[in-house]
């Protein structure tokens, strides 16, 4: 996932701590995995040893997690119930990482059946804990999709674009042109450069305003304004900079401008 270090609920990581638990990186196909060895090095650092890179559009990864979580259970004193053969756990994280898809995934391939959690593109679409998902039978396992959980407080204002602009928090909340902003300070920082030719700019630019009028222009993307003159009102056409916004961040969330990791 683009943000293994910002996408962690502080909150959650304490709850966590008796538990047995997997940290599941969903997304891998949009993160740059050059970065893979100094994230696990970070990771490990605060004390976590068992951590799973996946992709659910693949299924990459994704026959590994039930392996896993099988040997954490058995290996825990705490969960032995010989009457009880059953496994039931929570899949827990921030909006819009793909816990509902890894369910799906895991019910794809172990039980050869569609999807029972619904999924989406923006944060919110699981709104309750749902009933006991069956994702496995041998062994038996069963899953319950939570609602993403964000941590009450944002540590900086760094780590809140980088939730943002990955859809843990609606753009609305934040502005689709500050999301914009940081998304294109990004891109350049990374030298990543695909969306020069994506959307049929001269050159790279660091002027958030330049890009988003080029990307408007190059899809079409106008708007009526009016403007006040001696004579009355006019009505002209304008470059819609928020309609670009828009569509350079729903690129990104894509993979269509590269691959990159925010941490």
């Amino acid at each position: 996932m683009h943000i293994p270090l910002s996408g962690r609920n502080p909150l959650l990581r304490e709850a966590l701590d008796i538990r047995p638990h997997l940290l599941v990186l969903n997304k891998m196909d949009l993160a740059d995995l050059t970065h893979k060895s100094r994230i696990l090095k970070c990771l490990e650092q605060q004390g976590l040893s068992h951590i799973l890179f996946t992709d659910c559009l693949k299924d990459e990864n994704i026959e590994k997690i039930v392996p896993l979580v099988t040997e954490l259970v058995s290996n825990s004193q705490r969960y032995q119930r010989a009457e009880n053969v059953e496994a039931c756990m929570m899949v827990i994280g921030v909006p819009n990482v793909g816990k509902s898809s890894v369910i799906n995934s895991l019910r794809r391939l172990h039980l050869r059946k569609g999807k029972a959690s619904s999924v989406g593109a923006e944060p919110g679409i699981t709104r309750a804990v749902l009933t006991k998902i069956q994702v496995c039978d041998r062994p038996l396992m069963f899953l319950l999709d939570t609602p993403g959980v964000l941590s009450p407080r944002i540590e900086s204002v760094e780590i809140g674009l980088k939730l943002a602009l990955c859809g843990a928090i609606r753009d609305h909340l934040v502005g689709e042109d500050v999301i914009a902003d940081y998304l294109l300070y990004t891109l350049n920082r990374q030298q990543q450069f695909s969306y020069v030719e994506r959307y049929g700019l001269a050159s790279p630019c660091d002027e958030v305003e330049t890009v988003l009028k080029g990307i408007a222009l190059h899809l079409g993307k106008n708007r009526r304004v009016k403007v006040l003159t001696g004579t009355g009102d006019v009505t002209v056409m304008a470059p819609n900079y928020n309609a670009a916004a828009v569509d350079f961040i729903g690129s990104f969330r894509k993979g269509l401008l590269g691959k990159v990791m925010l941490d």
